[in-house]
Formats: structure tokens, sequence, C-alpha cells
């Protein structure tokens, strides 16, 4: 559903107006321009999935979400509310300004047909992965291969071990909880509802999430 400011359907919440909800059906990509201001809500809606995102600079995509320089500047490997989401350049894309889980990962990448038959066996090579959807959806924009970057796994539970070793397990969210992230400047965002089967990164059983846009302050 599409809301329009000064229409009956107007929902208004600390965000300001809301302007679109939308969604997502398990395994599915989403993409949308944020202006700058506007809030967008990801709700995690059955529990446990595992969104993969990307985020680009919508007046220049070359400058691109990334991982390196967003944890260089907050010195931690975890995103939660108040974590700035930064370009290559270190500008701010988006801001975390309201997080119901706690934390989110942003070192375990994004599946893909290639990952899957290393980590999983050849078997998997037909899956569909994360890298399908985010070349699928960025191909609307004109970008290719080339502009794929380091992603955000929201939702997504990576522990760290104290030797450095990553694991890959069940999530910590739960039936509706959600995290809310604020445009810093015009941002293209691009997702990937995880299609990932083969790791309890999504209990091994895709969901749905939703999308909501608000005018933002």
């Amino acid at each position: 559903m599409t809301t329009t400011a000064g229409t009956s359907q107007t929902r208004t919440t600390r965000y300001g107006s809301e302007l679109h909800r939308e969604t997502v059906a398990a395994r599915a990509p989403w993409s949308r321009r944020l202006s700058t201001g506007q809030v967008l809500t990801i709700v995690d809606l059955d529990g446990n999935q595992a969104v993969d995102f990307l985020a680009y600079d919508a007046a220049d995509t070359a400058r691109a979400y990334s991982a390196q320089a967003t944890l260089q500047a907050q010195e931690t490997i975890f995103l939660t509310t108040g974590s700035v989401l930064r370009d290559n350049e270190y500008g701010p894309l988006l801001t975390v300004v309201a997080d119901r889980v706690g934390r989110h990962d942003t070192l375990g990448g994004a599946c893909s047909r290639e990952s899957n038959t290393l980590r999983y066996g050849h078997h998997t090579q037909a899956q569909h992965a994360c890298v399908d959807n985010f070349l699928g959806e960025l191909s609307r924009y004109g970008m290719g291969k080339r502009d794929l970057v380091s992603n955000v796994n929201w939702f997504m539970n990576v522990p760290v071990d104290p030797d450095g070793a990553l694991g890959i397990v069940d999530g910590i969210s739960a039936p509706g909880l959600s995290l809310s992230l604020r445009a810093e400047k015009d941002t293209l965002v691009v997702v990937s509802n995880c299609p990932q089967v083969n790791n309890p990164c999504n209990g091994f059983r895709p969901s749905r999430v939703e999308m909501v846009v608000h005018a933002g302050d």
C-alpha cells in the first residue's frame, strides 16, 4: 500500500507522515530512493529473517556504503541505534535512529551461488541467492556487478569468537521487531530479503518483511 500526504489513508508517527508501506515476500528484492530526512523502517514480520542491504549516494552511486569506513568510524563491528552507515568517502548515508533488536551484522556478506557451493556443496549451485537479487534490482538503475559492494545484514546474528572466528547462528530477532534508518542525503537503498536455506540465518525458512517510509522531521 502506498499512502500520500493529504489523503484519508495518511498515517502520522514520530517520523512524520507515512509515504509508503510494502510487504516484501520471502526471498524477494526491493529498492527505493530515499530523500534526505526520510525514515525507512524495516519490520521483521515473522521473526528470524535476515535482510541483506546495500546503500548508495543517489546523486553519485560510486559513493556506496562501505563496511570499512563505517566500522572504523564507530569502532565496533555491530550496528545499532546511533550507528552511521558511511560511504567510501566517509560521508554519512544513513543513521540508525531506532533499533528494537540490539545488534546487526556487518561482516557476514551476501550469499551467492559461488559461496553456496563452496560452503554447502555443488548441489546448491542452482539455488537463488542474495547476489542474484541485488544484480536484478541494481539493473533497474543502470548498475551492475561492478557496483556491488559490502552489505549490511539486518537482523542477522553473526557472533565473533575470542579467536576471531565468525559464526552464523539463530537470529535474535522476533516477530514484529524493527529498526529505523534516517537518510542523511538522497540515498538509494537496495534490499535482498535473504533466500538462504543452508544455514540458520533465516531459521531455514525465509519469511516476509515490511518496508515503511516516513517523511521524516
